[in-house]
């Protein structure tokens, strides 16, 4: 009769028992999946990995000379990803190069320029989606092809970039 109690009982614990040793023995425990190296934990991230090839350089007025975003290095071919959650709200040519514009909250709007679409208008896209691949056709870039990544809000034009840098962070005496 004790055999037939214990038989079953160490069915139930042997397990349990290998896991504390595993546990015990350093084996790594299990994690939350990670984001692809490419995408930031943060709610905004870079939609090409390349170096910053030409800041941005904002005009004195808005119809003045200046650069309104930012050229990011790539290769031709180079996944584009959507920065940031939105919707697409245009892919088409805009003065003979291909461009996908997003809408995001805040009044946000990121443009990405020469992308080959792979995405529709009106189609909602989370950061880090495929918006297209990046096509040669940048004028001034100076490697294989540059992203010009650009960042509005309204009409004003701001820096991406800024959308990569963390918030800055004030604490307030309480009452």
């Amino acid at each position: 009769m004790r055999r037939r109690v214990l038989a079953p009982l160490l069915l139930l614990v042997a397990p349990l028992l290998l896991l504390v040793a595993l546990l015990s023995a350093g084996a790594p425990a299990l994690a939350a999946p990670t984001p692809p190296p490419d995408v930031s934990a943060g709610p905004w991230a870079r939609p090409v990995d390349g170096a910053v090839t030409r800041p941005f350089d904002p005009p004195p007025h808005r119809y003045g000379p200046g650069h309104r975003g930012a050229d990011l290095a790539g290769a031709p071919g180079t996944p584009v990803l959507a920065a940031g959650d939105g919707v697409v709200v245009f892919t088409g040519m805009v003065a003979g190069r291909p461009v996908v514009s997003v809408d995001h909250a805040g009044g946000l709007r990121t443009t990405y320029e020469p992308v080959d679409a792979v995405v529709g208008a009106g189609r909602p896209v989370a950061r880090g989606t495929v918006l297209g691949t990046l096509v040669g056709g940048h004028a001034g870039c100076p490697v294989a092809t540059c992203l010009h990544w650009g960042l509005r809000r309204g009409e004003v034009y701001l820096d991406p970039l800024s959308l990569l840098e963390p918030p800055e962070v004030r604490l307030l005496p309480m009452g």
